[in-house]
């Protein structure tokens, strides 16, 4: 009887669907069903919406006042929206360098939802249950590392990298089991999609050279579309991931961020980033800073992140070459050809990122060593990454060198002093420069002593730290009365930072 669906049951479903204004069309669900299970949320206890993203929804063509008063229960799981075709997609992964199968083990997706502007978004639960693929897991998520991905994942939009977002959060009424006992949580997480480096091995694993091949014409279709009529898909596919990613990566390089676990699984197609468990900001600028506690030994450290990411997009040349040529040989030349431009590609943006921060209007030669100069003496003398960037956006427009920066040696002095005779060489005004240094350095990152705070306090049911968190956090480049006690780093001496999966 519980499984019944009586027709004013589903009239009201459609009511209110309407009333959401969820527009569902699940392309994924099309592919060959080895990529995918067909698997429901399990619902929980007593589930209740914790956060509501409204600007979001806004966005996505929702009512925000509809979703609220049905939030806990589509949040949760506990009820699908008309149209909602929930399935756990499948892939593998080279989890700190070794290969294993994976999928969603607590995750599904409820369905791609399109835009009014006509955008094709997976909405998918995070910690909805078990799945196929839980490998005796629970299936569970607990409140904080939800939150924390709520509150990275937005902060990284509002500083205009490529994320993914977090529509919102609920509380499951139920306690999950960690090294302690924790409150239950379900995210809702808005993605361009979640096709991963991953998707791809798993699909190459298989043998399937149909399931492989219709992965890539849909990515392409999707991510791509100005590609899809490539005579060699494949390798159109792979240079376009290969630009993005470059991109994506030199992005969080300009702003001190360190994703924390880059496995494979952990790579969008898209050129989205995805997957926020053990990340965090710099605070003392180091190359080899690492918080993940799982990362023991440096693999997914700020510095190595370049590479790394070189390594991931080499594993899914691998899984194209089958699509590549028949010939191996050929496949794997064209393979590497492309993956030959991805170091240039990151250096070109990251470059570009790093001019920005420093002024530097006018590409000249020798700006990257000015700014691994200067790298080098933050390095040493342990100083701030953002607060560094800020202080020098200041001295251009104040015309003086204060604060730390002050007590910078000869050093610095000597590194300032090549910084100003390249600033006059390129003959803009000292505003010019000033404002397109504010447009790359943000005032206002997530910082982790911060974060931590917010977590802590929305956990005990205090979510006042995290509203206002958030609040400032969206306007990440503006020094405003509001956000002046959340710019400064922790104080010194304090126990070093670690962050944890959640799972």
């Amino acid at each position: 009887m519980d499984n019944l669906v009586t027709i004013d049951s589903m009239s009201a479903d459609s009511e209110k669907n309407a009333m959401v204004g969820w527009r569902f069309d699940n392309s994924y669900a099309r592919l060959p069903q080895s990529l995918y299970s067909r698997v429901s949320p399990v619902p929980v206890a007593n589930p209740n919406l914790v956060i509501l993203n409204e600007k979001l929804a806004s966005d996505l063509g929702l009512d925000a006042v509809a979703l609220r008063e049905a939030g806990g229960d589509i949040f949760a799981g506990n009820r699908l929206p008309e149209g909602a075709d929930p399935i756990a997609q499948a892939y593998a992964g080279h989890q700190f360098g070794h290969f294993t199968n994976l999928g969603d083990g607590r995750a599904v997706l409820l369905a791609e939802h399109l835009t009014p502007q006509g955008k094709r978004l997976d909405i998918q639960l995070k910690g909805s249950g078990p799945t196929p693929y839980s490998r005796r897991g629970d299936g569970r998520a607990a409140l904080g590392p939800m939150l924390r991905e709520y509150i990275i994942s937005e902060a990284m939009h509002a500083l205009g990298i490529p994320t993914t977002r977090s529509l919102a959060v609920v509380v499951t009424g139920e306690q999950i089991i960690r090294e302690e006992l924790l409150p239950g949580a379900v995210l809702t997480r808005v993605a361009a999609s979640h096709i991963r480096v991953g998707t791809f091995e798993y699909a190459n694993a298989l043998g399937d050279h149909d399931a492989l091949s219709a992965l890539t014409s849909h990515t392409l279709q999707r991510h791509y579309p100005s590609l899809a009529g490539e005579q060699n898909q494949a390798l159109a596919l792979l240079g376009a991931v290969i630009e993005r990613q470059a991109e994506l990566v030199a992005c969080w390089m300009c702003v001190g961020f360190v994703h924390g676990v880059m496995n494979t699984d952990n790579m969008a197609l898209s050129g989205e980033t995805i997957d926020y468990g053990p990340c965090a900001f710099l605070d003392a600028y180091h190359s080899s800073t690492v918080f993940s506690s799982i990362d023991r030994n440096g693999r997914y450290a700020y510095g190595n992140q370049p590479d790394i990411a070189q390594w991931n997009l080499a594993r899914l040349a691998e899984a194209l070459l089958p699509l590549i040529d028949s010939d191996q040989q050929k496949a794997v030349a064209e393979a590497e050809g492309a993956l030959a431009r991805y170091s240039k590609l990151f250096h070109a943006h990251q470059e570009a990122g790093f001019r920005a921060k420093l002024g530097l209007i006018k590409e000249e030669e020798g700006d990257w060593e000015l700014a691994m100069g200067l790298l080098e003496w933050m390095q040493k003398a342990e100083v701030d990454f953002t607060s560094t960037f800020v202080a020098l956006t200041k001295s251009v427009e104040t015309g003086r060198v204060d604060g730390a920066l002050s007590q910078g040696g000869e050093a610095f002095h000597a590194w300032h002093e090549r910084w100003m005779d390249r600033l006059k060489r390129q003959h803009h005004s000292k505003a010019e420069v000033a404002a397109t240094m504010r447009r790359a350095n943000p005032v206002i990152i997530p910082r982790n002593h911060r974060v931590e705070e917010a977590l802590a306090a929305a956990v005990e049911g205090n979510l006042t730290p995290l509203h206002l968190l958030l609040e400032v956090l969206e306007r990440p480049f503006e020094e405003t009365a509001a956000n002046e006690p959340y710019r400064d780093a922790p104080p010194p001496g304090g126990v070093s930072y670690r962050t944890f999966c959640g799972t």
